[in-house]
């Protein structure tokens, strides 16, 4: 389901920078639909997550939060 998510939001993402000019109409294709750029996306995604969860956790335990 992620990936579905990602896929769209990258879709809308290149779609604003080829409006804007920054990107040409083939590159906003390759953009939004090469499956490695994805996956690395989904993985900063995750690796994202987990280090927010982390950092969250490091903040719990040094101001004596409750789990």
């Amino acid at each position: 389901m992620i990936a579905v998510i990602i896929r769209i939001a990258l879709r809308y993402l290149a779609a604003a920078l080829v409006a804007r000019g920054l990107f040409g109409a083939d590159d906003a294709s390759a953009f939004s639909s090469d499956p490695d750029i994805q996956m690395a996306i989904e993985a900063g995604i995750g690796f994202a997550i987990a280090g927010a969860t982390e950092w969250w956790h490091c903040l719990a335990r040094k101001f004596g939060w409750e789990h």
